[in-house]
């Protein structure tokens, strides 16, 4: 009886451990075959990892090679909690001050943490990101930090597996990611800002995954960002438990491709030249804003071009936006008396009008199609070039009559007003020319003396630079050209000729006449510079609110080029709604002197006395007709 219970005994454990063996059999093949697939990928997503490279952003460089804009590497710090275990406090007051961060704030990220997986098993957090773009110096001080951390007043008693634990909260608790980020940086701060632009992170999808990128948001870091960003690489390798790349591990490798560096026309020297100019003419004068632009006639090369009030793109957060503004191109405005170069020229072009023919300016009131237009002085009779020198309004409003709204119009058009100069920068405004169906019968008196029309600074700046290219309107160029990280030439951009809009002759009359403007008995003499002879042209415009003139708020310009006749530089000056002094010629011409007499000290001009160089003539191909728009708004 005892030796039956025994066998039953022995068979149902028999039983029971075939039973579990069967179990244990059925598990195996169950992992490692039924589900080989499914674990194995899951396995693999617990080791490995797939690392997008991010390309360098190209460098913005000036005409001379120095940096305007370049990225840095930057490291992303991490800790591993776990590590750490209840040393928290201690690095925390290590690290705090050189991550910049709130010391509390950092010993309570730094504390381990015991949640539980998806698995229902306890684990402690070992990963966690203390700060984003680090510079490597800062890195560095780190990794010095925690490496001379104290924790007990003496380690040597410990025991072996005590100082080994110290050693590793020194070495491996606190790391960083395997991939570095890039910070974009302005190192001259404002300089040039509307015209660099700035980035900004935007979400997006690579290789299935949402990521952040940096992208330009404005200026030439918007308008190029495809050729500056570069092209992504990628890695594919297994990480250990702290997501630490095993390098022996890398299955894929792709290396990203360098984004270009942009070679500007820009000159950071004139660029500074005119932004402190305009700087210290803010403080007099107050106004709203105050641009400048400089130019090389021959070929629309821009050498500066500076707006106030500006941003730091480094920061472009901290500035309103008005200030990331570029009012050069996106504000329109009455352009006043600096306009009487369009129909003046196109009168001398169509030889409507000479030099010396004389108009009556009615000593200051004309009346015309039911309104009385005014001249800021009682003129009588005055030549077509004591019009300009003197910028009388009736007399340039007279030669419009004569000249007759359908020719007036397509030098509007030819000068390139009511069409976007098509410089690469976003913004730019095409200005307001009404078509002549749209014409009151008094817009043929008050076009011609800027008023009725609106334009942007840069338009009106290229204008003067075609009177002073012998008639032939260029395209602002501000891109030379495209390099890689070696400085091999990959594009190469040359100036380009828009159309020839007055002739050369006509151009000739147009200078003689605008250098009377600087004379002593002309509308800006302290524009006049002492070893250049100087051609320009004044502007003041009373402001409209409201459909109706605005009391005591003007804009004040002036434009000028030198030598005359052999021109190396346009400069042009705006202020708008100056509070002391409004008249174009008596506050803005003297900032344009400053800003000129330096700019050639720099650029090494030859003065007028001296032996004028020869100017070869480039070929540069005529780009065809641009699409007309026109803006809603009326601005003066």
């Amino acid at each position: 009886m005892a030796e039956k219970t025994q066998n039953k005994r022995l068979m149902t454990l028999v039983l029971l451990l075939g039973m579990g063996f069967a179990a244990l059999a059925y598990r195996l093949v169950d992992l490692q075959v039924l589900r080989h697939d499914e674990l194995a990928l899951k396995a693999q997503r617990n080791t490995q990892h797939e690392y997008l490279l991010e390309p360098r952003r190209g460098d913005i460089l000036d005409a001379k090679g120095n940096l305007l804009a370049t990225s840095v590497f930057v490291k992303t710090v991490c800790a591993d909690p776990s590590l750490i275990c209840t040393n928290e406090a201690i690095v925390a007051r290590a690290l705090a001050p050189l991550l910049q961060l709130n010391e509390n704030e950092l010993r309570d990220r730094l504390a381990p943490r015991v949640r539980q997986s998806a698995t229902g098993q306890m684990a402690t957090n070992r990963y966690v990101v203390l700060k984003r773009r680090v510079p490597v110096e800062t890195w560095q001080k780190v990794q010095g930090a925690m490496s001379n951390l104290t924790f007990v007043a003496d380690e040597k008693p410990l025991p072996k597996k005590e100082k080994a634990f110290y050693a590793d909260v020194r070495q491996k608790s606190v790391f960083t990611e395997t991939v570095d980020d890039q910070q974009r940086v302005y190192p001259n701060q404002k300089l040039a800002a509307h015209v660099l632009g700035f980035v900004g992170m935007d979400e997006a999808v690579a290789n299935g995954k949402r990521i952040l990128e940096t992208v330009g948001k404005d200026g030439i870091e918007r308008v190029l960002n495809a050729k500056l960003a570069g092209v992504r690489g990628w890695r594919v390798a297994e990480t250990d438990h702290q997501h630490r790349e095993l390098v022996s591990r890398r299955e894929q490798d792709v290396e990203p491709h360098d984004g270009m560096n942009v070679v500007l026309t820009i000159d950071s020297v004139v660029q500074n030249i005119v932004e402190t100019g305009l700087a210290e003419a803010m403080e007099v004068h107050s106004p709203i804003s105050i641009s400048g632009i400089a130019i090389r006639p021959r070929t629309g090369e821009i050498l500066a071009m500076a707006t106030l009030p500006n941003f730091d793109p480094n920061n472009p957060g901290a500035f309103p936006a008005e200030a990331r503004r570029n009012r050069v191109i996106t504000d329109v405005a009455e352009p006043g008396s600096v306009f009487k170069i369009v129909v003046i020229s196109g009168a001398l072009n169509d030889g409507t009008v000479q030099l010396s023919d004389t108009f009556d300016c009615e000593n200051g009131h004309f009346h015309f199609a039911g309104r009385v237009l005014h001249d800021h002085e009682s003129y009588g009779v005055l030549s077509v070039e004591q019009i300009i020198t003197h910028s009388s309004n009736i007399g340039a409003a007279k030669v419009g009559i004569k000249m007759g709204p359908a020719r007036l119009y397509d030098y509007i058009r030819n000068y390139g007003f009511g069409t976007r100069t098509g410089i690469p920068l976003q913004g730019e405004m095409p200005g307001i020319v009404h078509p002549l169906k749209d014409w009151y019968k008094v817009s043929i008196a008050q076009i011609p003396m800027g008023q009725g029309i609106a334009v942007t600074r840069l338009q009106m700046m290229m204008a003067m630079c075609a009177i002073a290219n012998k008639g032939m309107l260029m395209a602002p160029m501000l891109v030379d050209r495209l390099e890689d990280r070696d400085h091999n030439v990959l594009a190469k951009y040359y100036p380009q000729k828009v159309r020839q809009v007055i002739s050369e002759p006509a151009a000739k009359l147009m200078v003689e006449a605008l250098k009377t403007v600087v004379l002593p008995d002309g509308t800006a003499p302290k524009a006049r510079l002492d070893h250049y002879t100087v051609a320009g042209k004044t502007g003041t415009a009373q402001k409209f609110e409201n459909g109706q003139l605005a009391h005591g708020k003007y804009f004040a310009s002036f434009i000028g080029f030198f030598p005359a006749d052999h021109p190396e530089i346009c400069i042009a000056i705006s202020m708008d709604e100056p509070k002391h002094g409004y008249y174009g010629g008596q506050i803005v011409g003297p900032v344009f002197r400053q800003i000129a007499e330096k700019t050639a000290n720099y650029l090494n001009i030859p003065p007028d006395d001296g032996e004028a160089p020869a100017v070869p003539e480039t070929p540069v191909p005529v780009l065809d007709p641009r699409s007309v728009k026109t803006a809603s708004a009326r601005s003066q």
